[in-house]
């Protein structure tokens, strides 16, 4: 970390359910800046979800602040346009419109902010080329595998050049070569375009592609790990 300001600030995040007595988070800080990859680790049920619900604006906390880029997110008034603008969501079930076209659903976000037909055909495109799956923009997510579907899920969530990605498992329903293949792209988001990638995942090879490490046990952080490099670039990708 430098002494740029960071462009993710969490300070004594805390979350509870069930009338306070489900504790997901407990005085969870940290900071990360743009250009980082930050893997989530830990047991299922230890938070993980919970604090990209939270840093995505899906949940609020019980106590403890957030910011992204110097806008604390409790006085955000317009979330739905906050998230649209600066933040990218892969989640571990891809969420696609079942009766819009992989084109379509890639395109979809981009409607927020008010980009033209014309340009928003070309960028969704230009994504599912960079994915894989120029060959499947016109096809249902009925009629592709549910590999297909998480890496147009990515390719939506990357559209926008959101400033913030937020991945819950996005390589579960990968297989290997295709899983290393997607975070290799989020990594190369997160160098080249300067975004701050978090992803949560239970696999030890993901997490290892991460170049900071943060481990959550029971809502809180226990220790924090560095991580080995970013792996290939866009150019370098190869998808099955």
């Amino acid at each position: 970390m430098n002494d740029a300001e960071p462009l993710l600030r969490v300070e004594g995040l805390c979350r509870r359910y069930e009338n306070g007595s489900v504790q997901a988070l407990e005085q969870v800080s940290f900071q990360a800046q743009a250009g980082e990859v930050i893997a989530l680790t830990g047991p299922s049920g230890c938070g993980k979800t919970t604090l990209l619900s939270i840093l995505g604006l899906l949940d609020r906390p019980d106590a403890g602040r957030v910011w992204i880029g110097g806008q604390e997110l409790a006085r955000v008034k317009r979330p739905s346009e906050f998230r649209a603008r600066h933040i990218g969501f892969v989640f571990q079930f891809h969420h696609l419109v079942p009766t819009m076209t992989l084109e379509e659903n890639v395109a979809a976000p981009m409607i927020a902010l008010g980009v033209g037909r014309a340009q928003r055909r070309k960028r969704a495109l230009a994504m599912l080329q960079q994915v894989g799956l120029a060959a499947r923009a016109g096809f249902l997510q009925a009629n592709v595998s549910g590999g297909e579907r998480q890496r147009a899920a990515v390719a939506r969530a990357l559209v926008n050049r959101p400033g913030v990605i937020l991945a819950d498992e996005p390589t579960g329903n990968l297989d290997s070569r295709n899983g290393k293949a997607v975070m290799a792209l989020l990594s190369a988001q997160a160098r080249e375009a300067g975004a701050l990638v978090v992803v949560a995942t239970h696999n030890p090879e993901i997490a290892a592609a991460a170049t900071r490490r943060i481990a959550l046990l029971d809502g809180r952080m226990p220790d924090q790990r560095v991580a080995h490099e970013m792996p290939a670039s866009p150019g370098q990708l190869e998808f099955a």
